[in-house]
Formats: C-alpha cells, structure tokens, sequence
C-alpha cells in the first residue's frame, strides 16, 4: 500500500468516526420523520430569533411602557402555557401531525396580527391566544411534541445523539434568523420611506412565512410520528437502562419505570393522556428542579438581554444581531458535544457540569461595565446553556411510558 493510499484509509477512517461520534449516523438511520421535525424547529427558530431581536425595542418604538413590556412576556408566557399544556394533554389522542398543523396554524395569524396593528391590547390578545415568541425560547405546543416524537423514533443508543442535532440546528436556525433581522433592520433604514416601525413589522412577514413552513411539514410527516403501545419486553427494558444510564446514574435507576411483556388492559381511552402514579412520582421531582430553572431564565430571557445590551451600550442593531448570533452559533457547537459526553459521562452528570457554569455567567452579568467582559460572560452562558437539554429529555424518555412523554416533556 503506498503512501497515497495510507492517507486515504486514513481519511475515510476519521471521516468514519467522526460521522459516528457526532450523532449524525444516528439521525441519518432514525429516518425522514427526524429530519422533518428538525428542519420544522429550525425554521421555527428563525422566525422566534428574529422576533427576539426586535420585540422589546418594537414595543418601545410604539411607546409602550416597561411595565407593559413587562405585562405582555409574562402574559404571553402564561399563554403558551395553558395552549401546550392542552395540546400536550390531548396530541396523542387528536394525533400529533394535527396538532402540529394547528400550532402552525395559530403561529401564523399571530404573525399576521404583529404585521398590521399596533394596538397593544389586540397584540397582547394575539400572543396569549397564539403562538409568538416574546423571548425567543420555543415555549409553545411544538416542543414537547417533537421531542416526545423523537424519543418514539428513536432506541436509546440513538436517542440523546438525535436529540442533541435537534437542539444544534435550532441554535443555528435563531443565529442565522438573529443575524438576518439585524443585518435586514440596518439595510432598511438607509432607505427612504422605511420607518422604524415599518422595519419591525416587515420581520413579522418572515415569522408567519415560518409558521406556513411547519404546516407544510406537518403534512409530510409519516404515521410513525403517532403514538403506538408496543409490547416491550424485559430484555429491552434492561437496554434502556444500560445504553442511557451511567454508573454514576445507578442510584436513579430504580426510579425507572419497568417495562414488562403483560398485556395491556383494554380501557376506554382519554381524550387526555394519563400519567401513572410511579411517573408522578418523578415528574413532580423534576417540575420543582424545572420550575427553579425557569424562573431564573424567565428574568434573563434573550429578548430582555437584547433590550438590556441596546440600552446600557447603544450598540448598533446590526452589531447587536451579530453578537446574539455568535452566541447561538457557540450554543450550536457546544450541543454538538453533548451526545458524546453523555455517553461517556452519564445524563445528569452532563446536565449539571454544563448548567453550572452557565448559570454563574447569567449571575456575574450586570458586574462589567466594558462591553468586552459582558460579550465574554455572554458567549460563556450560551455556549453552555443549551448542552443539558437533549441528555433531560433523554433522561425523561427512559424513565416514563411511552404514551405518556408527550404529556410530560410539556
């Protein structure tokens, strides 16, 4: 063999390995379905990152106060709340493509209220009722349905792999959509007849061009997203364990909920999904831990870290989109790496080793009054932020049924 053909053996075997330890294999053989899902969150994300950018400043430019910027992201959020939680409860029942069509559905009209009023009150209405990102998180009823999907989909070798893409690309996509809203913003205030006004409402066109995105979609989705209650055998039930669960996760693995290979009993089936005591039991740990974590991120949401950078330092819209944009694209990179960690390290050890020390950025960031040191606390807190995501949702897929994460992962 000489020296060319070395090289070449060389290439393909590093090509081989990295195509396997990045998680990409385990998204290629999940299939079209995983695809769709992650294409549908990425293109949503654009649209959430570009309104994220824009949503405080497009309140202040109408002379709305901080008290109702304040009014409108908490009521907002409590919105999307009550709409996921009834959708959650009912999608594995109504199906879940329908459910997607419909949140779709409802991202674009309100889309299509924010492009043509001003009205505080009929945006506010729009926002609660519909589907709009005030902070740029994804907290409608999408979220919790594509994972639950993607935990259906998926075995527990490939899970937290396909999960972790499912969060890389949705990074990328509120860059590329954070990057474009600044760069779209400037272009047009240096042309006449463009008011500022009028620029913030053009990003609402490209939101509801989203919102049409994933109901087309949701129509190319197979019936393999909807639930089904295979039989699950014993063995199969030691191989969750096994392939999700490290030694340092041993103590929690007798909070995992056996599968077993009796027959399930014939019961009229609810228009909600039912959670088992022993679920409960689990869930009501992590609502606790969750509901802690929320709070601390619903005071330090990205939209009033935009609207907090703009106003301390004055920075130019296009330069603001640039460094929202860049700590996406590190949060991208960083979740790359959490399927690989979790391999090695176990689900909760990554969960706690990357959201620690994000959470103590978010805590030194009023301290600098240099734009440097902010930008550096900044990068540090979303390169970091978004890692524990996939092995959490992986962690809940293997400890709850399978007709009942979607229920959950709400």
């Amino acid at each position: 063999m000489n020296r060319l053909q070395v090289d070449s053996h060389r290439l393909r075997e590093t090509a081989h390995w990295l195509y396997h330890e990045s998680g990409l294999r385990s998204v290629n053989i999940t299939g079209r379905d995983a695809w769709l899902i992650i294409l549908a969150r990425t293109c949503r994300m654009f649209a959430f990152g570009g309104t994220s950018l824009i949503m405080a400043l497009f309140f202040t430019t109408l002379g709305f106060s901080d008290p109702q910027l304040g009014l409108f992201m908490s009521m907002t959020l409590a919105g999307d709340t009550v709409l996921s939680f009834l959708l959650t409860f009912m999608a594995d029942s109504l199906g879940r493509r329908r459910v997607f069509f419909g949140s779709g559905l409802l991202m674009s009209i309100s889309g299509l209220v924010f492009l043509y009023f001003e009205n505080f009150w009929i945006l506010l209405l729009a926002a609660v009722i519909g589907v709009i990102s005030a902070s740029g998180g994804d907290f409608g009823p999408f979220r919790a349905i594509e994972e639950s999907v993607l935990s259906h989909l998926t075995n527990p070798q490939t899970r937290s792999d396909v999960l972790s893409w499912y969060v890389v690309t949705s990074n990328l996509g509120s860059a590329v959509g954070i990057e474009v809203a600044g760069r779209v913003i400037e272009e047009l205030k240096r042309r006449d007849g463009w008011s500022e006004i009028r620029i913030y409402h053009a990003v609402f066109g490209a939101y509801i061009i989203m919102g049409v995105a994933n109901m087309v979609f949701s129509c190319l989705m197979t019936d393999n997203c909807e639930i089904t209650e295979p039989v699950v055998s014993i063995d199969e039930g030691a191989q969750v364990t096994q392939g999700l669960l490290s030694n340092s996760d041993e103590e929690a693995e007798d909070e995992i909920v056996r599968p077993t290979t009796e027959s399930p009993v014939e019961q009229k089936k609810s228009r909600f999904a039912e959670i088992s005591s022993k679920t409960r039991s689990v869930m009501y740990k992590l609502w606790f831990l969750l509901t802690v974590d929320c709070l601390a991120d619903g005071m330090v949401s990205y939209t009033l870290t935009n609207y907090y950078l703009d106003r301390k330092f004055h920075l130019p819209k296009s330069q603001l989109g640039d460094l929202m944009s860049t700590n996406y694209i590190l949060g991208s990179i960083s979740t790359v790496f959490a399927g690989p960690l979790s391999r090695h390290l176990g689900l909760v050890n990554t969960m706690v080793f990357t959201h620690l020390p994000s959470s103590m950025a978010v805590l030194l960031f009023p301290v600098p009054q240099g734009i440097v040191l902010t930008v550096i606390l900044l990068f540090i807190r979303g390169g970091l932020n978004n890692m524990d995501q996939a092995p959490r949702v992986a962690l809940i897929a293997a400890t709850v049924k399978p007709g009942e994460r979607t229920a959950l992962n709400n």
